[in-house]
């Protein structure tokens, strides 16, 4: 089984040896935090069947209970969130949020959701493990942390939603909201005939303006806090945003390939993102 280390390092190296300077104990807790986002989600996004999905997540309803009630974990992840991060003081009621997330996402998959059920998915799919991130890494000003981890973890979020959404629709989900697509006089509501409507390109248009909001906020809020501090979520967000300018810069109406950061162009944000 692979350590929560090497699921980072398989899934997003640059992450990994961009962490390596971290003090250990900071290092494995932000590891541990983005394999459970990240087995979640490979949940979630599973072929398997419904009652498969749900069963698996109920098990981690209980496991959290294991972890802060009990205090004795039954899972492997379980076991390193108990090691790792119960001394950041990381409230259960926060992981619980990420996988009502997931679970919200698995019992109705969101189809062009109202704007309040969106704003809950990206609190739970983005914020909340954004604020749990910073509550490791830089605790020490608190509401600055919430807003940094509100712009930020939308911006991330957003950056998926637009990067994935061919691939969304094949699994029977769409993500951008009801009234965005209101905006753009899409009007169909099945999945795969919206990817394939001719105003796609407009809402994805009017969803990019919000995430660019998102990102200008939060270089705005990381700029003030140590570059150490936060060179994850700087990495993080270089990444995204560097995805986000491809998308932008070859037009909104193109939805496939998804955009990919080649290895020359990972490593410049690397070393823009530690040493700049």
């Amino acid at each position: 089984m692979l350590s929560v280390g090497d699921i980072v390092k398989k899934v997003q190296p640059s992450l990994f040896w961009c962490m390596r300077g971290i003090e250990r104990s900071k290092r494995e807790a932000i590891y541990t935090l983005f394999a459970f986002c990240r087995h979640l989600d490979n949940i979630v996004r599973s072929s398997m069947p419904l009652a498969e999905k749900m069963e698996l997540l109920s098990a981690w309803q209980e496991e959290l209970d294991n972890i802060y009630d009990k205090k004795v974990p039954a899972t492997n992840i379980g076991r390193k969130i108990y090691k790792n991060c119960i001394r950041f003081d990381l409230p259960k009621d926060a992981w619980m949020a990420i996988l009502q997330s997931a679970m919200t996402n698995v019992e109705s998959p969101l189809l062009a959701p109202d704007v309040k059920t969106f704003d809950e998915y990206l609190q739970g799919a983005g914020i909340v493990p954004m604020r749990l991130a910073l509550a490791v890494l830089s605790n020490s000003h608190p509401s600055a942390n919430n807003e940094l981890a509100r712009y930020l973890g939308r911006a991330v979020v957003l950056t998926y939603i637009l990067r994935d959404v061919k691939d969304d629709a094949k699994s029977g989900r769409f993500y951008i909201p009801n009234e965005v697509l209101e905006m753009a006089h899409i009007v169909k509501d099945e999945p795969r005939m919206m990817v394939e409507d001719k105003n796609l390109y407009l809402a994805r248009e009017i969803l990019s303006v919000q995430a660019e909001k998102s990102f200008g906020n939060a270089d705005r809020l990381l700029s003030k806090m140590s570059k150490r501090d936060v060179m994850p979520l700087r990495l993080i967000k270089n990444v995204c945003h560097c995805q986000f300018d491809m998308m932008k810069n070859r037009g909104w109406e193109i939805i496939s390939p998804k955009p990919k950061i080649n290895l020359i162009k990972s490593l410049d944000i690397m070393y823009q993102t530690m040493f700049k």
